[in-house]
């Protein structure tokens, strides 16, 4: 007989048990705050897609992760999974019904002029389905100075009508006095002209927006987007900086809600007037 009087393994009771770490799934939202596990970087989720989600930190710096690395949020290890793809929405971001999925169509003849990228940017993002559904393309005048030239190349008419937007178009403003001569007795009945009484169409985005209680104050002779970039502490030494800082201010409009009226009046008179 063999006596063992120890067993066969005295230390078999007192080995850990190994088993998956358990990590709580978590759905992705931007603006969450999220740590990369292996190299600490942290940041709010600014994108996400084609198994990458996208971090900035408080610097401004955006890195790039795999979805399936590991994370931490608030210390808790988590996995991230992304949203499932929402349903069509009710409403447009314009606030109006949203039309049923259909096949694209054919643009009208007539248009909506704007002045620079930014303001087609701004419209597209609040008002974009909207113009699809109807077929109306918005084109550029890159700056107000050109708009007697387009509506002259355009040739307004009963089926071919025109409507333009402009910034600060108050009483006695440079724009003013270019729309009032821009438009010929011929094509009077065929051109709407609108705008809003902003410097630049940045200013019709709600300051609160922004962190701000008002849009701030920028002395003559200073370049106006390059005010408000020194003032929101953002690069501005290149038109690229401009750019990238007017993405950020577009990134806070949810909806036409997050827009001073005086902009949305105009443009819904212009869509108006163009699908008569």
């Amino acid at each position: 007989m063999w006596d063992d009087r120890y067993g066969e393994d005295v230390l078999a009771n007192n080995k850990p048990r190994r088993a998956p770490l358990e990590r709580r799934a978590v759905t992705l939202a931007r603006g969450q705050i999220i740590e990369h596990s292996e190299t600490e970087f942290c940041g709010a989720v600014v994108g996400a897609g084609q198994g990458f989600v996208h971090l900035e930190d408080w610097r401004g710096t955006v890195r790039q992760f795999r979805l399936d690395d590991f994370f931490m949020i608030e210390g808790e290890s988590v996995t991230l999974q992304l949203p499932k793809a929402a349903k069509r929405p009710a409403r447009t971001a314009s606030g109006s019904f949203a039309a049923p999925a259909s096949r694209a169509r054919v643009a009208r003849a007539s248009r909506i002029f704007v002045e620079g990228r930014h303001d087609a940017e701004l419209v597209e993002r609040i008002w974009g389905d909207d113009l699809r559904e109807v077929g109306v393309v918005v084109e550029l005048l890159e700056g107000a100075d050109h708009l007697a030239a387009v509506l002259r190349d355009f040739q307004p008419g009963p089926s071919r009508r025109a409507g333009v937007l402009l910034d600060h178009l108050v009483t006695g403003s440079k724009e003013s006095r270019l729309a009032a001569a821009a438009v010929t007795p011929d094509m009077a009945d065929f051109v709407r002209i609108t705008g809003h009484p902003f410097i630049d169409i940045w200013q019709a985005v709600k300051p609160e927006r922004l962190g701000m209680a008002a849009w701030p104050e920028i002395p003559y002779g200073t370049d106006w987007k390059v005010g408000i970039c020194k003032h929101l502490g953002l690069p501005h030494a290149e038109q690229a900086d401009i750019a990238d800082a007017f993405a950020r201010i577009l990134s806070r409009v949810r909806d036409y809600r997050d827009l001073d009226p005086r902009l949305v009046g105009p443009v819904e008179m212009l869509i108006d007037f163009v699908t008569a």
